[in-house]
């Protein structure tokens, strides 16, 4: 990997990071556990776009763990490997069949899929299976996040591309 590829790699891995600590400034929008925006993903898909899936799965997992260490949320790391993969995996699978210019489709997927994640690594940690109960409030959340995130990484999938 070349000097400048690394560097642009670890400074967007460094805006995640930042829009993630942002974010939890945010007060959610329903009081529900888990529903966020998950703006950091706007980087995680561009990078998915522009670069590959290895380096959008490196920039993904050291902004989850930076993340969960700059904000002390060390226990929340289960449930956003849960989430961040499973949704990363998928929408992996569904890059070989989406277009750039689509990549709101792939990222509600992408959302709902890491929603599902959490709440299935909720229920395993916790052994309470009462939690399903929130699917559906975290699922259509999820989507609407994703359609979001895919809205706001289009535009800058496109700039750099051309």
């Amino acid at each position: 990997m070349n000097v400048r590829k690394l560097t642009t790699l670890a400074l967007l891995t460094a805006a995640a990071l930042v829009m993630f600590v942002i974010e939890l400034q945010i007060p959610a929008p329903i009081p529900v556990p888990g529903v966020k925006l998950g703006l950091s993903n706007i980087v995680t898909l561009a990078v998915l776009c522009l670069f590959g899936w290895k380096e959008a799965l490196a920039v993904l997992l050291v902004r989850i763990g930076l993340g969960a260490i700059v904000t002390g949320q060390v226990g929340a790391l289960p449930y956003a490997l849960a989430g961040g993969l499973l949704s990363f995996g998928v929408m992996l699978l569904l890059k070989q069949v989406i277009r750039d210019r689509q990549l709101w489709v792939l990222s509600v997927v992408g959302g709902f899929f890491h929603n599902l994640g959490q709440l299935g690594m909720a229920i395993l940690i916790t052994r309470t299976p009462g939690l399903v109960a929130y699917l559906p409030v975290l699922l259509l959340s999820g989507m609407a996040a994703g359609l979001f995130t895919g809205l706001c990484a289009q535009p800058v999938v496109r700039h750099f591309k051309h």
